[in-house]
């Protein structure tokens, strides 16, 4: 990772964005360019990540990938703390709970539904009832989480 490279994204990571979106399995909705920053090692985009408003104001953590060639390297963690310190105040993110853990080191932690904003709520519920159908044909206990960073009390 000596030669990492964090910088804002550019019209011509858009197919990098999207390639790498891709091979994470991510929602592949809202992927503004403009939004991102990219990890870059070697002149090569190994990490993306962004911060993505909502419309009632929350923003999120979102479409955080590293590629896989280059997953446990440390890459998304420098991503992590860089999008972080771009949004110091309430941040939230969406994750299944095999990533729980993960994201638990950078403070963040379980939403109850009231501690959710609106968008998130239905976001939320209707993930949850699609991971219950899938559930069934695969046996898997999976579900999502919302989680929250820096809440402030209402």
């Amino acid at each position: 990772m000596s030669h990492l490279f964090i910088r804002a994204a550019a019209a011509a990571d858009q197919e990098a964005i999207r390639r790498i979106i891709g091979q994470a399995r991510l929602n592949p909705m809202g992927l503004h360019w403009q939004r991102f920053i990219i990890a870059e090692e070697r002149g090569q985009v190994v990490g993306v990540g962004q911060i993505k408003p909502h419309g009632d104001g929350s923003e999120e953590l979102a479409s955080l990938a590293i590629v896989p060639e280059r997953q446990s390297a440390g890459i998304g963690s420098v991503l992590m703390w860089t999008l972080m310190a771009r949004a110091p105040g309430t941040l939230y993110l969406r994750c299944a709970s095999h990533n729980e853990g993960y994201y638990r080191r950078f403070g963040f932690r379980a939403l109850s539904l009231a501690e959710m904003p609106p968008s998130h709520r239905r976001i939320f519920r209707v993930a949850n009832g699609m991971m219950r159908i899938a559930n069934l044909f695969t046996k898997d206990p999976e579900r999502m989480f919302i989680m929250g960073r820096n809440l402030t009390e209402s």
